[in-house]
C-alpha cells in the first residue's frame, strides 16, 4: 500500500476569475471582488476517482486543507496528521509537508498553484515525488497534472510508478500583475510520468522569426475581424500583436475586449466579461496557447471561464499561435473546470499560424470507457 501525503491550498486560484493574475498576498482582495475558492472542487474530482483504490492510504491535514474533502468524497482510508487553526498559510503547507516527510510518504499530492508547489518542494526537495492537482491561476511549473482527472490517472496508471524530472518555477507575482513575466528555476522535483498526463513548464520564445510571425497573424486577423463584433483577447504576446495592429494597447497578461477598433474594457475579470457579452449579438474569443504547455484555456486566463465560453460558444473561439510555438506544442489542452465543456472542443482545433495560414492541432481528450 502506498502512503500519500495529501493537502489542499484552500485559497488557490481565487485571483484568476477576478483578474488578479494570482492569489499570493491578494486573498482578501479576491474575496472583496467576489472570488470563490477553486481548489476544493478540483480536488474532489481527483479524489472521487481514487476513492475505490485500496492501494492508497492518505495522510492529510485538518479541515479544508484535506480532511473535509476526503470525508465528502467517501474516502475513509486516511489518517489526520497535521492540524492548523484559523486561515491556512504558506507556513502550514510547509509544516504539513515536513510531517509527511517524517512519516515516509511515497508521494505528496497537493491541490494548488505554483506557490504551493514551491512551498512543498522547499521541504520535500527531490527526496519525495510530488504531484499537483492544478487549481492556481498560472501554474507554469511542470509538476502539475494537465487536469484533475489526469492527476488520478497518474496515481493509478502504473505500478511501480515511473518518474521524471520536472521544473518548479518561481514567478514574481508583482511583476506579473504589472504585465511582465519574470520566471526563474526554483528547483527540479520528481513527478509521476505518463505521456500526455502531466504538463510541461512554461516556455517563452524569443527567436527573431517570432515577431515576424506574430505580425503576419496580426495582419490576417485585422483583415478578417468583423464590424460590430466584440472580440475578447486573451493574454500573451500574440494577442498583443493583434491589438497593436488594430491600433490599441493591450494588457499583456490580462484579458481585454475590443469592438470596431476600440478598446471596450481592459484587464477584465469574469463578471465584467459576462456582463459585457450579455448585451452583444456577436462575440468572438481570440486566445493563444501557453508555450510548450499547450493550454488554450485554464492557465493564466481563468477570466475566460466556463460560463463565458458557454455564452460565446465553442465555435466562436479563435486560436492563434506561431508555427514555431506549434512545433514545440504538438498537443493542445483545455481545462475549463467543466469536463463536459472540455469535451465539446472535440479532438482537434484549427490554429491561425500566419497570414492566411492555419494548422489543425490535436486537443487532448480523456478516454472514457
Amino acid at each position: 500500500m502506498k502512503k500519500i501525503g495529501f493537502l489542499i491550498n484552500p485559497v488557490a486560484g481565487m485571483g484568476g476569475a477576478v483578474g488578479l493574475k494570482g492569489t499570493d498576498g491578494k486573498v482578501e482582495e479576491s474575496r472583496r471582488r467576489g472570488a470563490e475558492p477553486q481548489s476544493r472542487n478540483r480536488a474532489k474530482i481527483t479524489l472521487s476517482l481514487l476513492k475505490n483504490n485500496p492501494d492508497l492510504f492518505f495522510l492529510t491535514c485538518s479541515g479544508e486543507m484535506g480532511e473535509t474533502i476526503l470525508h465528502e468524497t467517501g474516502i475513509s482510508n486516511y489518517r489526520l496528521l497535521y492540524k492548523y487553526t484559523g486561515n491556512s498559510t504558506s507556513e502550514d503547507t510547509k509544516k504539513a509537508a515536513s510531517y509527511f516527510m517524517k512519516e515516509g510518504v511515497d508521494l505528496i499530492l497537493f491541490c494548488g498553484g505554483d506557490g504551493t508547489a514551491r512551498d512543498i518542494f522547499d521541504i520535500a526537495g527531490r527526496n519525495v515525488p510530488i504531484l499537483g492537482i492544478p487549481a492556481g491561476v498560472k501554474m507554469y511549473s511542470a509538476v502539475f497534472a494537465i487536469d484533475p482527472v489526469a492527476a488520478a490517472e497518474l496515481l493509478m496508471g502504473t505500478d511501480p510508478w515511473s518518474f521524471r524530472d520536472s521544473d518548479v518555477l518561481d514567478i514574481n507575482e508583482e511583476r506579473y500583475r504589472a504585465g511582465e513575466l519574470s520566471a526563474r528555476l526554483f528547483g527540479v522535483a520528481r513527478t509521476p510520468a505518463i505521456p500526455g498526463k502531466i504538463q510541461e513548464s512554461k516556455q517563452v520564445f524569443e527567436e527573431q522569426d517570432e515577431e515576424r510571425a506574430k505580425g503576419e497573424i496580426a495582419s490576417f486577423m485585422h483583415e478578417v475581424m468583423l464590424p460590430d463584433t466584440l472580440y475578447i483577447l486573451g493574454a500573451g504576446t500574440t494577442t498583443e500583436s493583434i491589438a497593436s495592429r488594430i491600433g490599441v494597447k493591450k494588457t499583456l497578461l490580462g484579458v481585454d475586449a475590443v469592438k470596431n477598433g476600440q478598446i471596450v474594457v481592459q484587464d477584465a475579470d469574469e463578471k465584467t466579461l459576462l456582463d459585457l457579452i450579455r448585451n452583444e449579438k456577436e462575440v468572438r474569443i481570440i486566445i493563444s496557447p501557453i508555450g510548450a504547455q499547450g493550454f488554450i484555456l485554464g492557465r493564466g486566463n481563468q477570466q475566460i471561464s466556463a460560463s463565458v465560453v458557454r455564452h460565446v460558444g465553442v465555435k466562436n473561439i479563435i486560436v492563434v499561435a506561431t508555427s514555431h510555438k506549434l512545433r514545440e506544442t504538438p498537443v493542445l489542452y483545455v481545462d475549463t473546470g467543466d469536463p463536459t465543456l472540455n469535451r465539446e472542443f472535440g479532438d482537434s482545433i484549427q490554429v491561425i499560424s500566419g497570414y492566411r495560414m492555419a494548422q489543425r492541432r490535436k486537443i487532448f481528450q480523456h478516454v472514457h470507457e
